[in-house]
């Protein structure tokens, strides 16, 4: 089967009998801007996509990146007549595949199309071949760059730090670099510094040995023995004691530590991975972290962004959330409608993707035998920007000594307040009703009430645009 190639840009060269004949396996569209190049991207399977970057109206990064969003899996090449090695660096870094600068020949594309088809196919046949992967939901940049760290290092010994706000899936990364590396086969033990009392934080990493303390019958083997020969994880290391952290410092220097009341030094072989979603520079500068321990852990660092700033994966998460649900509950297969896609997709998720998988659970239990998830079945809280905007006034009214109609001042309010509410929620009612703390009969009811004062236009639009009705 012939590989399907999308030129972009309005260089047509590609498109001269020369370039037919040095490509004779690869079956040829152009188009001329990008976003003719987006749509054809969107309703065709390509196995590469070339960038003419000179004859384009864009910037390169611009084009590069927009589409990497269409269609994350298509290889791309850039192509720069003028450009320089440096040029070559950067589109690199910027997410394509390859990039070469000087006269376009067509043997020299030839080439570096057949290279770039063969990795491709390779890197495809790896992911697929990697149990691994299936522990991270997303093909937005970020992710990907996370899933190319975690090959490079996953059969080193060196120690990962990965950072990250509450929720955003340190321990999935954490498991991910494990289930890649030449570990796997032996155990990966988590331990939540958080959730260790003070003073038995020592006894838990290290074990200890018979007689110890008051209640020590026997010896006990600490969590760096079980993880011998695999991996350690130490959530929000950043909580440790700092008594705690010498003695962590010791076993990442020497591989070896002593059981609470033992002299007897025990050597183990164990990758540390560690997590935190403090910023431990700041926790430096205040004493409350070592800086020798910092550095120790921070041999590779893993920064994962928030879900907000991955709004492109949440399509991927909730099918991933929704099949692992209704596996778990044995029950009929659901699906979300494309407008709860795009609500949920604008909320900040400051929970990230703990808060979504929750959402999703009580919107699966919450929706009864239906089949189709809509914008009401999600109890979300609004974004911190939509919430000031409900409950700021809709306007400063003031008494003065003619007076004031009261009936028509107090609709003009509610209107402008029922208005932002059906905004927000996209016209779905109950969604309205939850963001004013009302019921949604009562909504319905004001809005028939109101819509007899035509103060606003909106609110046609509100109601005409229920997504749940």
């Amino acid at each position: 089967m012939a590989n399907r190639l999308l030129w972009i840009g309005a260089d047509l060269a590609i498109t001269d009998q020369n370039f037919r004949r040095a490509l004779p396996a690869v079956d040829i569209d152009a188009s001329n801007d990008l976003e003719s190049a987006l749509v054809r991207l969107k309703n065709q399977r390509y196995q590469l996509a070339v960038i003419s970057i000179e004859s384009l109206e864009c910037t390169a990064d611009y084009a590069v990146d927009q589409i990497s969003r269409c269609s994350a899996d298509v290889p791309v090449i850039v192509h720069h007549r003028g450009g320089s090695l440096d040029d070559v660096i950067h589109f690199t870094r910027l997410g394509a595949f390859h990039a070469f600068v000087g006269e376009l020949e067509p043997q020299r594309l030839a080439h570096q199309i057949a290279r770039t088809s063969a990795l491709a196919e390779a890197k495809a046949e790896a992911d697929s071949a990697s149990p691994w992967r299936r522990f991270l939901i997303g093909r937005s940049r970020s992710m990907l760059q996370i899933c190319e760290i975690i090959q490079l290092i996953a059969s080193k010994r060196c120690t990962v730090l990965i950072s990250g706000e509450t929720g955003t899936g340190k321990e999935v990364i954490a498991r991910a670099i494990h289930a890649a590396s030449n570990r796997c086969a032996h155990p990966m033990v988590s331990v939540n510094c958080t959730a260790l009392p003070a003073t038995l934080i020592e006894t838990e990493l290290f074990g200890h040995a018979k007689g110890a303390f008051t209640g020590a019958h026997a010896s006990r083997l600490g969590r760096f023995e079980q993880a011998n020969r695999g991996s350690i994880f130490l959530d929000e290391i950043g909580d440790l004691p700092l008594d705690a952290q010498a003695k962590l410092l010791r076993v990442l220097q020497e591989q070896e530590f002593q059981r609470v009341g033992s002299s007897e030094t025990v050597k183990v072989d164990v990758r540390v991975i560690a997590a935190t979603n403090v910023d431990l520079e700041q926790a430096i500068r205040e004493r409350k972290f070592r800086e020798d321990l910092y550095y120790r852990l921070n041999v590779v660092p893993i920064h994962l962004p928030p879900l907000r700033e991955r709004r492109d994966d949440i399509p991927l998460l909730l099918q991933f959330f929704l099949e692992k649900i209704r596996a778990a509950e044995g029950a009929q297969p659901k699906q979300i409608s494309d407008e709860a896609v795009a609500y949920l997709r604008q909320r900040d998720w400051p929970g990230n993707i703990r808060q979504l998988e929750h959402a999703v659970q009580m919107a699966f239990a919450l929706s009864g035998d239906r089949c189709i998830l809509t914008p009401g079945d999600f109890r979300v809280r609004p974004s911190h920007q939509n919430e000031s905007t409900v409950s700021a006034p809709a306007h400063n009214f003031e008494v003065s000594h003619e007076g004031i109609n009261f009936d028509e001042v107090v609709g003009s309010l509610e209107l402008s307040l029922l208005n932002q509410a059906l905004k927000i929620s996209g016209g779905n009612k109950a969604r309205a009703a939850d963001l004013l703390g009302i019921k949604r009969t009562t909504l319905l009811a004001k809005m028939k009430s109101l819509s007899s004062l035509q103060l606003d236009a909106q609110l046609d639009m509100g109601c005409t645009q229920d997504a749940c009705a």
